[in-house]
């Protein structure tokens, strides 16, 4: 595929949108985490909370963001994300 038709095809276009979409939503995982993670686990263990069993850091960092990303990457992929033919849009074999 040459340099010219890439610039020409829509596609590429969508899927490097859909790319960095992708690569914010990994962003905004990680901010969370570590938010979470280092933030309500640096503490001293003795003064832990807990939620459901688990201490409060681990279950807002990994089981809140796991909720969280779940709900964000499916309404992202609802609302900003399109169906792109793989076919060749002008129809040759090459």
């Amino acid at each position: 595929m040459n340099h010219d038709r890439e610039e020409k095809d829509a596609r590429f276009k969508i899927a490097n949108r859909e790319a960095l979409i992708g690569v914010v939503l990994v962003i905004i995982n990680f901010v969370w985490w570590f938010a979470f993670a280092y933030g309500m686990g640096s503490g001293s263990v003795e003064n832990y909370s807990y939620v459901m069993g688990l201490p409060a850091w681990f279950f807002y960092s990994c089981v809140g963001g796991f909720i969280l990303m779940v709900v964000l990457v499916t309404v992202v992929v609802k609302l900003f994300f399109k169906e792109v033919s793989f076919e060749d849009e002008e129809g040759d074999a090459s």
